[in-house]
């Protein structure tokens, strides 16, 4: 297909988002952009700015710093993938700690906040080409994406992932914990009155429990295949 496509994929938390959409970026020769990273981005922000106490947040501050925050995404030759700058750092590795995780959902529930990143987003698109995930990709972002992916697992397979994940990077954390984090990110993300996670009637459905990325490229490219053929 020599036409350049939008490729949206949305889904729930730790259900292998980015890691099926960085494999379609590579094979298709896309841009990636990680819509999740830049709303950590901003919850690094906040953490560090002192606008979070506990699940109280400073949201006027929160509001109006906005415009004090760049993000940009920059190719790593050496890793072979693109990493998450805040204002000219790279932030990559902080924003996967499991304090921003705890705050995410409640950020990005945040009116500004949601409306100034999907500007940004639609800013990336305009240049087509690019395999973009995150929550409301397709249904806001993109609603008229040329392939609209919507993934899912079970609760106890994306705590799994995400434990082995953080176990990996050397974060000391309970599984119980990660579960719990899990189950409250989803219901803040379906529950939240802008922008909820929700499937688009127009998406295809991936339900990926049982799968393999190798798997999930093979079913993705029956899409692309058929989309081609169309």
């Amino acid at each position: 297909m020599n036409r350049k496509l939008i490729i949206a994929v949305d889904g729930y938390s730790s259900c292998g988002k980015s890691t099926f959409a960085k494999a379609i970026a590579r094979e298709l020769n896309y841009f990636y952009v990680d819509s999740g990273a830049m709303y950590r981005a901003v919850t690094l922000y906040c953490i560090r700015k002192g606008y979070i106490n506990g699940q109280n947040l400073r949201e006027e501050e929160i509001s109006r710093s906005m415009d004090d925050i760049h993000i940009r995404f920059r190719y790593n030759p050496d890793i072979k993938e693109y990493e998450t700058y805040l204002n000219g750092e790279n932030i990559e590795d902080e924003i996967r700690q499991f304090e921003v995780s705890s705050f995410v959902s409640v950020i990005s529930k945040i009116k500004a906040v949601r409306q100034r990143l999907v500007e940004i987003q639609r800013e990336i698109g305009m240049m087509k080409g690019i395999v973009m995930d995150g929550r409301d990709i397709g249904t806001v972002v993109f609603p008229d994406a040329d392939i609209k992916i919507f993934m899912t697992a079970s609760e106890e397979v994306r705590a799994e992932r995400r434990y082995k994940e953080l176990q990996e990077k050397g974060v000391r954390v309970e599984f119980k914990d990660v579960l719990s984090n899990i189950a409250e990110r989803d219901m803040i993300d379906s529950g939240r009155e802008i922008s909820p996670l929700r499937q688009a009637e127009d998406a295809y459905v991936l339900d990926n429990t049982n799968m393999t990325v190798s798997q999930q490229m093979d079913w993705f490219r029956e899409i692309l295949n058929s989309k081609a053929g169309k």
